[in-house]
């Protein structure tokens, strides 16, 4: 490469050594991890120009990264996309450099440190040889599913090709990560190298003349003709178990480019790129696109917190508290676990010991985890964390008496902080010393699962207290989402007239199954019914009541019957749904006929929730919202959100549908006055 064209590169470095082997460095300008941008593939022409014109002995494609390879296509530029021709001729861009790079007449060598992903991937399924610098993270993957896509870049052809449909299609359908030792054992990868020593592997690798990868005998034989569809009924039949093909087509869409191609010829290439684009367009990757843009925006909250909390002291070992200090340790806080006595206390140890067997392969590392989570009867552990978590039942009384308690033992700038998840905090701080470096800190059960954690403030909050919240949920891998102090935050507060509305329709006779099905068909992870058994039907009740003294609704008389009968739901085996083995047992035995705007009833009373908090400025934008709700909730992702979902489907007409369900069945229904901002100009989202 001529000097002036080295100096008209921005992203890209490329020398040349004494063996006559090309050393080509993606680092590219102005951001923290490699993506590839259409600066950065139209940079690329240029090299492989060059490495054309005069093939070297070999060419090597590293990164100038410290933190990986290549993270992937540049998402942002998706966003700008306005239709489906515009995708194809990007995709096809891509996929025509990496055709040239797979046709160079020498090998070339993918060197891959740290993640690997999505377009990184299938760069480096183009090349000859890939190289990965020893790493026990997963980091070889395809992501694009959870965008609502599929690889566009040649992937789903190169994979299948080279490592076989059963390897190649757990990596794109699930969207799930591998690591490296998987890697190669799969054939995504031919060699792992310490980092001490990868050039010189890649030196061999050059001389090797080893064949390139390609599947096994038996996926050859999966790929033929005949046998693919029988494949692709297993596979479809997987998929549906978890994703509906109207609401997620992406992974159908794979498995259909695959049966109808096998992975072979230039026309299997171009349909990808169209169906990639299609794909593009659509709302379904629109709004997954959307979420993991709100993802980020949840992550950036929050200022640089004044030191880093190490120490967490936890009191109230119940399944909220004990998985609180088990979800620390894991972590890597040192957490000490404070309850009335030890017989409490143990269950949440067993059930941080399964826990931890199950994220922690490494014996040792194993039990390094579980002696960071230390039993503490006496509270010993008090004086010495930088943060102390209530996590007792909710009544203001017993939390207000044990906070005169902790506040005596505090060390000074320590944080107190309420995982309570209805009370108001100006109601609970009356009796602290520093009210105003009091905080919520939410969680959601079970917490392991649940990636949300809401931050509670009060208008006088100290923004250090704020932060040092911040800090900390965002360091045990959680979402922090900012909520100012009100009766239910955003999550119950969202979900309760959801879940009223499933009760009342429970109580006039409609089946169970039927009420279920129907959140699940708008794309809810589980109905609304065996969501209240999920959680409890006593903290359904408590939470039912407190937001129902604030906002002025009845509580579901069943609901107080059910609890005082001893039916709590899964916990006690019996709710609404009989539970055997974790499971609820559903058969259809309502005695009402299932209403045809039963869907409208269930889902409609969460947006005109949403819109109320939105209104009221318990969040502070309607993005952060959707987020919240989504991360919160599981409200149907493929949506992007309540408030995305009401800008798609129309303000008028859901303001309409909840005027008209609020003459027919009663003030649930009735629509928020904050639908009215919601009539403005377009608001601007992700």
């Amino acid at each position: 490469m001529t000097k002036s064209t080295q100096d008209n590169l921005k992203h890209w470095r490329q020398e040349s050594d004494a063996n006559g082997i090309s050393w080509v460095c993606l680092d590219k300008a102005d951001g923290s991890a490699n993506v590839l941008s259409r600066d950065v593939l139209l940079e690329f022409d240029s090299i492989l120009s060059i490495l054309e014109a005069d093939p070297p002995r070999g060419v090597v494609i590293y990164s100038g990264k410290t933190n990986g390879f290549v993270m992937g296509a540049d998402i942002n530029e998706f966003t700008v996309i306005d239709s489906s021709d515009q995708g194809f001729e990007l995709i096809r861009l891509g996929q025509s450099l990496l055709d040239r790079l797979e046709a160079l007449r020498c090998p070339t060598i993918a060197a891959i440190s740290g993640f690997c992903l999505g377009g990184g991937l299938e760069l480096a399924l183009a090349c000859t040889y890939r190289l990965a610098l020893d790493n026990d993270k997963p980091i070889i993957g395809f992501p694009e599913v959870q965008l609502g896509l599929h690889p566009g870049f040649g992937g789903t052809v190169r994979s299948v090709r080279m490592t076989g449909v059963r390897n190649a299609m757990q990596l794109m359908l699930t969207g799930k990560p591998i690591r490296i030792d998987k890697a190669l054992h799969q054939g995504f990868i031919d060699r792992i190298a310490t980092p001490d020593n990868w050039k010189q592997a890649a030196k061999e690798l050059i001389s090797s003349g080893k064949p390139k990868a390609s599947a096994s005998f038996l996926d050859k034989c999966l790929n033929l003709p005949f046998v693919r569809p029988l494949v692709a009924r297993t596979l479809r039949s997987q998929v549906a178990s978890k994703a509906r093909r109207d609401h997620y087509p992406s992974p159908y869409a794979m498995i259909d480019l695959w049966v109808r191609y096998g992975a072979r010829g230039e026309f299997a290439y171009e349909a990808e790129a169209r169906s990639f684009a299609d794909l593009m367009v659509g709302s379904t990757s629109r709004n997954l696109v959307r979420v993991f843009f709100l993802q980020n925006r949840l992550k950036a909250q929050g200022g640089k917190p004044k030191s880093r909390i190490e120490r967490v002291h936890v009191v109230g070992a119940g399944v909220m508290g004990g998985d609180i200090a088990a979800w620390c340790a894991l972590r890597g806080l040192q957490v000490t676990l404070q309850d009335r006595a030890i017989e409490y206390i143990e269950p949440a140890l067993q059930r941080a010991a399964k826990l931890f067997s199950k994220k922690v392969r490494d014996a040792n590392e194993r039990a390094a985890v579980t002696d960071r989570l230390v039993a503490d009867v006496a509270g010993d552990g008090v004086a010495n964390a930088d943060l102390v978590i209530e996590a007792i039942f909710e009544d203001r009384d017993a939390k207000q008496s044990l906070y005169k308690t902790l506040q005596k033992s505090m060390k000074p700038g320590a944080i107190l902080a309420t995982n309570t998840s209805s009370i108001r905090l100006e109601e609970l701080r009356t009796v602290l010393d520093h009210p105003k470096r009091f905080i919520g800190l939410h969680f959601f059960n079970p917490v392991a699962q649940l990636p949300l954690v809401e931050v509670i403030r009060c208008d006088d909050t100290e923004s250090d207290a704020l932060d040092a919240g911040f800090g900390f949920v965002k360091n045990i891998g959680k979402f922090p989402l900012e909520c100012k102090s009100s009766p239910g935050f955003v999550v119950n507060r969202v979900l309760a007239p959801y879940m009223a509305v499933a009760m009342q329709l429970a109580e006039s006779g409609v089946s169970l199954r039927a009420i279920d099905r129907a959140a699940e068909e708008f794309g809810m992870p589980m109905g609304p019914i065996e969501l209240i058994d999920s959680v409890g039907l006593d903290v359904a009740m408590h939470v039912s009541r407190v937001l129902g003294a604030a906002f002025s609704r009845d509580v579901p008389a069943s609901l107080a019957k059910m609890v005082e009968g001893g039916k709590l739901g899964r916990k006690s085996g019996q709710g609404f749904y009989r539970w055997q083995d974790g499971k609820a047992v559903k058969t259809d035995d309502g005695s009402a006929d299932t209403p045809e705007d039963i869907g409208d009833r269930l889902i409609l009373p969460m947006v005109n929730e949403a819109v109320a908090c939105l209104s009221e400025g318990v969040v502070a934008d309607a993005d952060l919202l959707d987020a919240g709700v989504i991360f919160g909730t599981g409200f149907a992702p493929f949506r992007g959100g309540p408030l995305q979902y009401a800008r798609d489907r129309g303000v008028d007409d859901i303001v309409q549908t909840l005027e008209r369900l609020s003459s027919n069945s009663g003030p649930n229904f009735e629509p928020s006055s904050g639908w009215d901002a919601l009539r403005g100009p377009a608001e601007q989202s992700l």
